[in-house]
């Protein structure tokens, strides 16, 4: 009895999970659409966000490297705690600068980035032409909006690249929640029909042979 109840036991916790991770999913994709309304709130939040993250690693990283100060690498994890210390400090002083900066970077990333993709492209010629020519092309051009219109750009980008991370994420664990409990009810469901299998003539199970008299065949006489 308790070899039949635990399969079903753990389909209940499997599918509670999944639906949890549906729920998060849509808590992420509600906050994406939000970020990507008010992409502004979005860019300061997202800033902040990274400007504690970089600060409490930084305070852990140092941690490490005083426990670990016997070792070769200690300077080298007390100069990386440090700096992250520092970009963590200077990034929750100044989210305003810090998010000019970091869009003049993403927009000096799509430049290079299509400005390698494009000339891959036309000197490789590979099967993927014509998919890499047009990343390479959007990646450029993507580039230069986001530097015509900087740093006014920065009120907004990071924001929107934050809102569309948060908004994808979301769908994709609402994606996974959805399938893992279709996946652990069909499981489930075919647990439950092996275990109430169809039984064979006379209340036996299918390929049984009945108790008995008639169990064992009587081999006929040869006559003499």
């Amino acid at each position: 009895m308790v070899k039949s109840i635990a399969p079903h036991d753990e389909a209940a916790k499997l599918s509670r999970g999944f639906g949890w991770l549906a729920v998060l999913g849509v808590i992420l994709v509600v906050a994406g659409l939000v970020g990507l309304v008010y992409t502004g709130v979005a860019t300061l939040t997202s800033m902040l966000l990274f400007g504690w993250l970089l600060l409490v690693g930084g305070v852990i990283g140092l941690l490490h490297a005083v426990q670990a100060r016997h070792s070769n690498f200690f300077w080298l994890g007390v100069v990386v705690a440090a700096l992250n210390i520092a970009a963590g400090a200077v990034i929750l002083k100044t989210p305003e600068a810090a998010a000019e900066a970091l869009t003049m970077f993403a927009a000096l990333l799509f430049l290079t980035g299509g400005v390698f993709r494009l000339v891959g492209s036309l000197v490789v010629r590979g099967p993927q032409f014509g998919w890499t020519l047009v990343q390479g092309a959007f990646g450029l051009l993507l580039g230069i909006l986001v530097l015509a219109s900087w740093p006014s750009s920065s009120q907004y980008v990071i924001g929107t690249f934050f809102s569309l991370a948060l908004l994808f994420d979301g769908l994709g664990l609402i994606a996974t929640g959805y399938g893992g409990r279709r996946i652990v009810g069909m499981v489930s469901d075919r647990l439950g029909d092996a275990e109430d299998g169809p039984a064979g003539p006379g209340g036996a199970a299918a390929g049984e042979r009945p108790a008995g008299p008639e169990a064992s065949p009587t081999k006929p006489v040869q006559p003499e």
